[in-house]
């Protein structure tokens, strides 16, 4: 992309009415030039700011009045004087209150008069002036609006499409939270892009299924696409809690009051077994990807470990099976906005696409490369497509080295078997660090040093053949590059980025909302490993994904357990190493028992997808490398933080 000078300062008003002013009279044949990027011509400082509630039809606290969620809206005045109509850019957030937007956990803040002055984030300073208004939406059961919030349920998603619905005339909104006086939407001509990180790109996600009118794009950040998959994968509990207490984590304190019930329902309906239930089924947006009208800019960190690189995978192929038009970015960070690790082109991008969207400019963004994907810390490669032309699945087999506990990784199918035993202390840095050492708690296949770089793009999956000891028993898989690099630290507490005390500035400020956020610059680990892709389950599972039952010992089973999407190069004279393990502390918990399993390599395989399929796998794995490993503890980055809980959109 090209670069963008930054908006460190602000043109005068007078500056803006006269662009404004001349806009009026380009000569005809100027004037039937079609514009290609909007531009700051409004006034930031005049800006219109108001609230409206808007009635979303349900009864969620059940107080006997239907529920209004409050809608914050920052628009241009000048607009609203010339009658002319503007489109919607909304964020709807659990976070506006409770806990802060952004990697400055930014609030609302008001007036006297109950209207907002700081929208938290940039957008309403840097894309107000340029002719959009920005909606700052409170989930149901959040900040100022009725209801309780669901977790991603009925109450969350209508609380943003009915506000979708009445910028588009079909719904009702009122002045106040409690009184008659009906608000219109006259300003908007109703095409509407959502956009938001982590909790709100998800609320995007499940109104994008709804198929609502209007909706013409979202842009999901570190966005959920399955809430089953946020708290469990295959039966494996992710987390040792459930969304009941999430919604009480975000709940008002009047909401909290009121929706003991909607708590119940949450508990009753999410049991730890990690059987998917009718709860889960209602906050799949997966399977309603044949609704989405809306085109989708997704972004995430393949290395998230709090909404996990899976809800990507599957929300993208789902999309792309139905034709959505789409655009995706993917770094190296955790759980991060793009905001904060790769700023300048990231704002022009989204300006680009939001006037390609919403304003019907032919600026050519939907025919520029599809993807863009950070391939060390601040370094990117675009792809026409993603996955790239030519990616194709290519079987992998584990088979019997020269040490037990320590095999290979090829095409031909292994044999024999590997044991070892579920230590739920230790975790996927333990198993990497010693993958060429035959440790008891794990089974590590590698190949030889690559003799060509190697790219693998997409979902992956491992098939295990496993015989346990225990009537309960959690499995995990890991593919890891073995080899020197320079990676973006995800294990640390900026998870890939350091925040600096500099800031730089993104369109108009007030003395209540500044648009000068502080720099970050990359965090980086030097490591003799990385871990590219995870997947967990439970081996109770292996009859069906979303039900379990006990095992019987000494029974062979078999399951395939689904690992993250992403893409990665292996590089020349790097290795590819598969490692399959029990409890991945940390990122899973433990079963009821400590299992020993035992694998059948001839039954056990990776289908992992490779640009150039399994020809390109061939010739990186043939001939002789320039290096070969040596046995000895690996360093990479440190152990996974403490467990999320919290979808939340901090950094």
């Amino acid at each position: 992309m090209p670069k963008r000078t930054r908006f460190t300062t602000w043109r005068p008003l007078a500056t803006a009415a006269t662009a404004a002013l001349m806009a009026t009279l380009l000569t005809p044949a100027t004037a039937s030039a079609a514009p290609r990027e909007s531009r700051p011509v409004h006034s930031y400082a005049d800006a219109v700011r108001d609230a409206v509630w808007v009635d979303t039809g349900l009864d969620g606290d059940r107080d006997g009045k239907a529920d209004r969620v409050a809608v914050d809206i920052v628009r241009p005045r000048e607009a609203a004087r010339q009658g002319r109509k503007v489109p919607v850019i909304m964020d709807a957030s659990p976070y506006y209150s409770c806990c802060g937007r952004g990697n400055e956990s930014q609030k609302k803040t008001y007036d006297a008069n109950g209207d907002v002055v700081q929208m938290p984030l940039y957008y309403d300073n840097y894309f107000v002036p340029r002719g959009y208004a920005v909606v700052g939406v409170d989930l149901a059961g959040t900040n100022r609006s009725d209801g309780c919030v669901d977790v991603g349920g009925r109450s969350d998603v209508r609380s943003a499409k009915a506000v979708v619905d009445w910028l588009n005339g079909r719904a009702r909104a009122y002045t106040t939270r409690t009184g008659t006086t009906r608000a219109t939407a006259d300003w908007t001509n109703g095409r509407t892009g959502m956009i938001g990180k982590s909790w709100d790109g998800t609320i995007a996600n499940g109104v994008a299924a709804t198929g609502v009118e209007g909706l013409e794009t979202i842009v999901p950040i570190s966005a959920i696409s399955s809430w089953y998959d946020y708290y469990f994968q295959q039966g494996a509990p992710l987390y040792d809690s459930g969304p009941e207490w999430l919604a009480d984590y975000v709940n008002s304190p009047a909401a909290r009051a009121k929706c003991g019930p909607v708590q119940q329902k949450l508990t009753e309906g999410a049991p730890r077994t990690g059987d998917w239930t009718p709860l889960w089924s209602e906050r799949d947006y997966v399977k309603a990807a044949r609704k989405v009208k809306a085109s989708v800019f997704l972004v995430h960190g393949m290395q998230d470990l709090n909404v996990r690189m899976k809800h990507v995978g599957q929300w993208w192929d789902a999309l792309a099976r139905n034709g959505v038009e789409r655009k995706i970015w993917l770094s190296q960070t955790g759980h991060v906005d793009p905001f904060d690790f790769r700023r300048g082109a990231w704002v022009e991008t989204l300006h680009r696409w939001f006037d390609h969207a919403l304003m019907g400019y032919d600026n050519g963004i939907d025919r520029e490369p599809m993807a863009d994907v950070e391939r060390a810390p601040g370094t990117w490669q675009t792809s026409r497509t993603w996955p790239p032309s030519g990616t194709r699945a290519v079987t992998l087999r584990p088979g019997e080295g020269a040490r037990e506990g320590v095999g290979t990784l090829g095409l031909r199918r292994g044999h024999g078997t590997e044991t070892f035993t579920d230590d739920p202390r230790l975790n996927e840095t333990d198993w990497a660090a010693h993958l060429d050492d035959p440790t008891p708690e794990k089974a590590g296949f590698t190949t030889g040093p690559l003799t060509r770089d190697l790219r693998l793009a997409g979902s992956s999956r491992v098939t295990v053949t496993a015989t346990p000891s225990t009537p309960t028993a959690h499995l995990s898989a890991v593919l890891v590059d073995v080899g020197p690099a320079t990676v973006r630290d995800y294990a640390d507490a900026g998870e890939g980025i350091t925040t600096l005390p500099e800031r730089s500035c993104w369109g108009a400020s007030t003395a209540g909302d500044s648009s000068c956020f502080k720099e970050t610059k990359p965090k980086t680990a030097d490591v003799d490993y990385t871990v590219v892709s995870r997947g967990w389950a439970d081996l109770g599972n292996h009859a069906s994904a979303g039900k379990g039952s006990p095992l019987t010992p000494g029974e062979r089973y078999t399951i395939t357990l689904d690992l993250a999407a992403t893409d990665h190069v292996v590089r020349k004279g790097h290795r590819l190493a598969l490692i399959v393990g029990g409890t991945d502390q940390g990122l899973i918990d433990p079963p009821a028992d400590r299992p020993t399993l035992t694998l059948d390599l001839s039954r056990t395989s990776a289908h992992v997808p490779f640009t150039g399929g399994a020809a390109a796998f061939a010739r990186a794995t043939s001939g002789t490398a320039s290096a070969s490993p040596d046995a000895g503890r690996l360093d990479g980055v440190r152990e996974p933080r403490t467990t999320h809980r919290v979808p939340e959109g901090g950094r």
